[in-house]
């Protein structure tokens, strides 16, 4: 991410909540559902303080990252939170879960700064031409760890940033300082204690230009590659990588030692990392507007899969990927764009949306890509946003919800994100009767800082379509796919998040021609 300004909001006098439609709207009679999904409101406002830690299960996640150990998915994530309630007790708030619905809010991963980010600050500038002071108080950001295990040890690559102007006051004459990584590790996440291993890399300046600004509209950065949004992959031969970079000249692929779990030297500019992705024209423009890489490797597809986050963070985020068969690139898009070189990323994964009966979710991105070895399932995690203006909700936009979504993959292998939040619905056959009748459907088609809302359709029993489309559709049950007009879609149970009560329900997901996802839930 680039920042983030949570403010010291107040909750609103109105207690107004929602886990469904609105309390004034009518509701439709429905059956009982066998199934106890998950009942806790998307409205969390009223118990948003420190003190209510203990009942927030998803509420105030930001730039989540999971790994498991035993029993247990430990979540970790951006120090951020609505009204600021994680500040002043520590770093990178950190939650369990044994189901990946219900989760427990353990704390903080770390109490204090560690003392190397000052040092490495201040020798970085004393290094400078010519030498710069030392900052004696730096102001500092803790963002977007990443969790990761490897034989049975855990690393927690974080993001540390310095927000102090590199000199004065004044951030529209002079760049932000420099953002660092460092490494942290353990043998027990449920202990929560780290070994602090230092650095392993900063944001390089490249010489390209300085770090004076031509005021705030001023975007050619000073910094190469920015130090944040760290992720992690070790490759089937035993290659490990971290994959870093928002927005300043793209995203940087770095090879480490698999022993330091750190890059051998810092001495070139090449040290720092190779770029495989940028956006646009990725020679010379160096405000890219993309962040928060990940990359997975699908041994079943034979790909290495980069997840890519798009725009700014409050309302446009959004979520794409790109592909190769090597992990250093390059890699292309659904459409054969090649996103290292700086094409639009393609497919969209997810994109700010509203179905029915809720007020619809946008700043939904920089995610985590994990698969359950237990389960065999893939899993899509991010925060999401309410949007702006919720009645009876203070400062909405500012209401952060975890969110942990499957992942499908298409018969040409590509990742499609549920249209739903994932509730542990148990995997029943879905026969053709099942779907006659009306659907909602979105397309996720990319408008910047729009949200994308849902159109209804009808699954007639003649094989016809009504409603906002037609023509035919289809199904094989044995496959469980979903056949529109000749696009295929993969059908899953789901929970229905937006229903009061909520049940269960059915959904679609699928790729459209032109690379943007589609949705669908059963009415």
């Amino acid at each position: 991410m680039i920042l983030i300004i949570i403010g010291a909001f107040s909750c609103s006098d109105d207690d107004t909540s929602f886990s469904g439609i609105p309390e004034d709207e009518e509701e439709e009679e429905i059956d009982e559902s066998d199934f106890d999904g998950p009942t806790y409101s998307d409205d969390y406002t009223s118990m948003a303080s420190w003190a209510e830690r203990s009942s927030w299960n998803l509420a105030n996640v930001h730039d989540p990252s999971i790994a498991k150990d035993g029993e247990y998915f430990y979540m970790y994530q951006t120090d951020a939170s609505y009204g600021n309630a994680h500040a002043g007790n520590g770093h990178f708030p950190y939650r369990r879960s044994t189901d990946l619905v219900n989760w427990d809010f353990q704390g903080m991963a770390f109490q204090k700064v560690p003392s190397w980010v000052k040092d490495s600050l201040n020798s970085l500038r004393a290094q400078m031409d010519p030498p710069l002071d030392p900052i004696e108080n730096p102001n500092y950001g803790f963002w977007a760890p990443e969790i990761a295990e490897l034989n049975g040890t855990y690393r927690l690559y974080y993001s540390i940033v310095v927000h102090n102007p590199i000199i004065g006051n004044d951030n529209t004459e002079y760049w932000t300082e420099r953002a660092f990584i460092g490494l942290a590790e353990t043998t027990d996440l449920s202990s929560n204690q780290w070994e602090d291993k230092g650095m392993v890399v900063s944001s390089v300046p490249d010489g390209l230009e300085t770090y004076t600004r031509n005021g705030g509209g001023d975007w050619s950065g000073y910094f190469k590659f920015n130090a944040i949004d760290p992720s992690f992959i070790e490759t089937p031969d035993g290659e490990q990588y971290l994959i870093y970079g928002s927005w300043h000249s793209g995203i940087s692929l770095l090879k480490l030692d698999p022993t330091t779990g750190k890059p051998t030297e810092l001495n070139s500019l090449e040290d720092y990392g190779t770029r495989i992705a940028g956006r646009g024209d990725v020679n010379n423009n160096r405000w890219q507007g993309l962040e928060a890489p990940e990359i997975i490797y699908n041994e079943e597809t034979g790909y290495y899969y980069l997840f890519l986050t798009y725009d700014e963070l409050s309302v446009a985020y959004n979520t794409r990927v790109a592909r190769s068969e090597n992990i250093e690139g390059p890699y292309y898009g659904i459409n054969g764009g090649n996103v290292t070189n700086g094409a639009e990323a393609f497919p969209v994964l997810t994109h700010p949306y509203k179905f029915d009966n809720q007020p619809g979710w946008v700043g939904i991105s920089h995610c985590t890509v994990f698969k359950d070895e237990a389960s065999g399932k893939w899993f899509y995690s991010s925060q999401g946003r309410l949007p702006d203006g919720v009645p009876g909700i203070n400062a909405s936009n500012a209401v952060m919800m975890g969110q942990v979504r499957e992942i499908y993959w298409t018969e040409d292998g590509w990742p499609v994100v549920a249209p739903e939040r994932y509730a542990a619905v148990p995997d029943e056959t879905v026969t053709e009767e099942d779907l006659l009748g009306k659907w909602e459907q979105i397309t996720l088609q990319y408008e910047y800082r729009t949200m994308q809302t849902s159109v209804d359709i009808v699954l007639n029993e003649n094989n016809t379509l009504g409603g906002a489309l037609s023509g035919s559709w289809s199904f094989d049950e044995s496959a469980q796919i979903l056949q529109i007009n000749g696009s295929d879609f993969i059908i899953d149970k789901a929970w229905d998040w937006e229903a009061s009560p909520r049940r269960t329900t059915i959904t679609y997901a699928g790729i459209s021609n032109n690379g943007y996802s589609i949705w669908g839930k059963k009415s």
